[in-house]
């Protein structure tokens, strides 16, 4: 049980392990949408002036910035806000259930985003205070 109640003290690290990987992945579905990479990718490359180009743009954008921990807190806020857009623009008319309309990653996404924006950006982040002025509150 004592192995748990240290557990505390690596949240920072642990923290900007989640905002690294969902950046990254967040990043990559952009990328696929914008220029269809990898190939056999889906959804593919889409129109860059559309829905989807847009959501495109914002995937790039904010996934690059929440891997970066550079204007963490209002990127994932954007990021969790087009989230919720996705699903239910586009998954919940499917039906009710995620499991069944394909919605889970999309719903999955938009609240580690929104607990990203809450909670800031981890350690090791470009918007981390420097230690010496946090020392000089």
């Amino acid at each position: 049980m004592s192995y748990f109640n240290s557990l505390p003290r690596y949240s920072p690290h642990l923290l900007a392990l989640l905002r690294v990987f969902a950046g990254l992945l967040f990043l990559a579905h952009g990328l696929v949408k914008l220029f269809g990479s990898p190939a056999g990718a889906q959804p593919g490359q889409v129109p860059l002036f559309g829905l989807m180009g847009a959501g495109a743009i914002i995937e790039l954008v904010t996934g690059t910035l929440i891997l970066l921990g550079l204007f963490t807190r209002p990127a994932a806020f954007i990021a969790a806000g087009q989230m919720a857009v996705a699903y239910w623009m586009f998954h919940a008319p499917s039906g009710f259930l995620p499991i069944l309309n394909g919605g889970e990653l999309a719903i999955l996404y938009c609240f580690v985003f929104l607990y990203i924006a809450a909670a800031g950006p981890g350690a090791l982040s470009l918007d981390r205070e420097p230690p010496a002025q946090a020392a000089a509150r």
